[in-house]
């Protein structure tokens, strides 16, 4: 924790003085867009000027969403991102709605079932990469074409720590998000000459619906005791926030970070680095 007397800027105001319309013009995908690190990086992506496609499973998910965000620069569509067309149809609905696209930040993903793997199944492992890898996959593919059609842009992918690092319970989301900051880098080299970057956000534990998740599978009725748990491992003390993840995402689709490519960039509150 903090020590006594030190003080940090919290209020987001000052935090983005003199920082508006870094994607002035842009247009820019946003999966799993219905809610946690979605939303809100969909709506600090419309702060700084960009038109967002917003794109996530539920139908009335989304439209609230949308509806939530009371932008004419934004569109909803439901998708899910295991389907095999998932990407072609991302890349279609924001080149009909805005007329192409600058930034794919893919950031959905699912947690799956957390359990010993010796009671794991195929299907645990199947459904999660299809959603955290090929979604991921699928819209890379689709989105590389437009992308370098306006000239170069930025491909942002949500990891996690399990990207780096173990988990007991968690084989089939560790070996997913393993396996997507592989094909990050694979892609940041391939797409290089077309001026596309390729990045990855490690987020550690976040105060989000998937935490909850997380947190309830690995110890029913006992949530919070596994959320203690958790924040005793966090240097900083505490889990962080949907926004906090939306400025890195925001930090990578803009041009203050032209010369990453192909990194993960850590958001843990120092969890990895004990």
């Amino acid at each position: 924790m903090p020590a006594e007397g030190v003080s940090y800027v919290t209020d987001r105001a000052l935090l983005r003085e003199g920082h508006m319309n870094e994607l002035k013009d842009k247009v820019a995908i946003v999966t799993g867009g219905a809610g946690g690190i979605g939303l809100a990086s969909a709506r600090r992506f419309l702060e700084e000027g960009a038109s967002v496609l917003l794109v996530d499973l539920d139908p009335e998910r989304v439209e609230a969403a949308v509806s939530e965000l009371k932008s004419e620069r934004v569109r909803g569509l439901a998708v899910d991102a295991a389907a095999p067309d998932s990407g072609e149809r991302c890349v279609a609905e924001a080149v009909a709605a805005f007329g192409g696209v600058d930034v794919l930040f893919a950031n959905a993903g699912i947690e799956g079932r957390v359990g010993p793997i010796v009671q794991s199944r195929d299907e645990d492992f199947e459904r999660v990469f299809a959603v955290n890898v090929l979604g991921v996959v699928r819209g890379v593919r689709a989105a590389a074409p437009q992308i370098a059609a306006r000239g170069g842009g930025s491909i942002v992918v949500t990891a996690s720590i399990a990207s780096l690092i173990g988990s007991p319970g968690l084989a089939p989301y560790v070996a997913s998000k393993h396996a997507i900051f592989g094909f990050v880098k694979a892609a940041a080299v391939e797409l290089a000459p077309m001026g596309i970057r390729v990045n990855a956000i490690a987020p550690g534990p976040i105060d989000n619906r998937m935490m909850r998740s997380i947190e309830e599978q690995a110890a029913p009725g006992h949530a919070e005791q596994v959320k203690a748990g958790f924040t005793a491992q966090v240097p900083l003390g505490r889990y962080g926030t949907n926004e906090e993840i939306a400025d890195m995402a925001l930090f990578l689709a803009s041009a203050r970070s032209r010369y990453s490519t192909g990194a993960i960039f850590l958001a843990d509150g120092g969890f990895v680095v004990q």
